[in-house]
């Protein structure tokens, strides 16, 4: 249990009782709260041990850290606001390293789509932290797949993406 010795004991008894794996690395936040990087999952804590963000890897479109304001962005897959973690002075180190690791340990294969127009998307095949493998089209607001030429775009790069896997299509 060394993982959770210098936790507020609310941090620690609200992971217990969200049931969540070992936690890889935590970095402590600004603001009181905990990011931990579990196998399964990024979970963020409010000073008080309240779960405010309990997310897959598979749902981490990307993620940058900026170690001259201290932070780390995180994008989401689904287009949601992004989530900006501010390090308290004393954060650990490896906490973006394990963020960094299992996000991309959740990326089993992904290719840029060109669109028209200049745009583009990324398809994806993604694992889930149980194995399981599923494809993923990540593209801006402004993607438009009721337009016929982007639609049949975005399928043929999801069946390459697919098939390159062994997934069916």
């Amino acid at each position: 249990m060394e993982m959770f010795m210098r936790l507020p004991d609310a941090v620690r008894t609200a992971l217990r009782e969200h049931g969540t794996d070992r936690p890889l690395a935590r970095t402590e936040l600004d603001d009181g709260g905990w990011a931990f990087a579990s196998r399964t999952t990024l979970i963020v804590t409010s000073g008080g041990g309240e779960v405010t963000v309990d997310r897959e890897w598979c749902d981490v479109d990307r993620a940058t850290a900026d170690p001259e304001t201290g932070t780390i962005t995180v994008e989401w897959v689904d287009g949601g606001a992004p989530l900006v973690l501010r390090l308290a002075p004393k954060g650990r180190a490896s906490f973006p390293q394990a963020l960094r690791e299992r996000v991309q340990w959740s990326v089993v294969h992904a290719a840029p789509v060109n669109l028209p127009d200049g745009r583009s998307a990324r398809v994806a095949v993604r694992r889930r932290a149980n194995g399981d493998m599923f494809s993923q089209v990540v593209g801006g607001a402004d993607l438009d797949l009721s337009d016929p030429v982007v639609a049949a775009a975005v399928d043929a790069a999801e069946s390459r993406a697919r098939s390159a896997v062994g997934l069916p299509m």
